[in-house]
């Protein structure tokens, strides 16, 4: 088989940024998956899944409910290695479009209060997993890190070895 695109890419030189990870044609649309990288691969910490699961529940549905973008998210979720996410959208897309998307779905993550979307038995089949204080840890991080200095390192992937 194949090796898949994600595993050329070399994790050791790897950092938290918004990276493409692929871009395919689906009909007449393009997709673009992103790659949105909170940790550095192998280097720091995975994150914890009640973070992970916040993240993933109060950023989809800011996405989805995004007016200018909405239409255009297909998925967002977990990375299994958990250091990061997914963002698929419809369009050919780079980094810098969806830059200020990226900082308004932080800083709502970040001003976030109260009971998340789907944290109930009946929205979700892991609701007991949610931690709030931990998204908002790791999201601070990747503001920090990423947004508030977003240099071309942080959203071109290193360059590659693997054979």
């Amino acid at each position: 088989m194949n090796t898949i695109a994600s595993f050329l890419v070399d994790h050791t030189k790897l950092h938290s940024g918004l990276y493409i990870s692929r871009k395919d044609q689906l009909g007449f649309d393009r997709l673009t998956t992103f790659d949105v990288r909170i940790t550095s691969p192998n280097v720091e910490p995975v994150m914890d899944t009640g973070g992970i699961h916040a993240i993933e529940h109060l950023g989809a549905t800011f996405l989805r409910n995004d007016k200018i973008w909405g239409t255009k998210v297909i998925y967002f979720g977990p990375m299994g290695c958990r250091t990061g996410f997914y963002l698929i959208m419809v369009g050919d897309l780079y980094p810098l479009d969806i830059y200020k998307l990226m900082c308004s779905m932080t800083e709502y993550i970040l001003s976030y209060e109260g009971k998340l979307p789907g944290e109930s038995a009946i929205e979700c089949g892991n609701y007991q997993d949610l931690d709030l204080n931990l998204a908002k840890k790791y999201m601070n991080k990747y503001k920090k890190e990423v947004l508030d200095d977003f240099t071309k390192e942080k959203y071109i992937y290193p360059e590659t070895e693997i054979a």
